[in-house]
């Protein structure tokens, strides 16, 4: 289970890149997002850090 705090991640349009990037990176993750938190979990086999990447590129870096 990877967690990442997404501070960027603000409304809906953020939660709907936040997760076809996490998409793109692993087709089979799934994930759950907490907005009011700006949490995001995601079970993968991926390394953490190949979702850290993508998302620091469309702006979400995690904090």
């Amino acid at each position: 289970m990877i967690e990442l705090t997404l501070p960027t991640m603000t409304c809906g349009h953020c939660v709907r890149t936040v997760t076809e990037t996490v998409k793109q990176v692993d087709g089979q993750a799934t994930l759950q997002i907490d907005l009011a938190s700006h949490q995001v979990r995601i079970e993968s086999t991926q390394p953490a850090a190949a979702f850290t990447a993508a998302l620091t590129e469309e702006g979400y870096a995690p904090a």
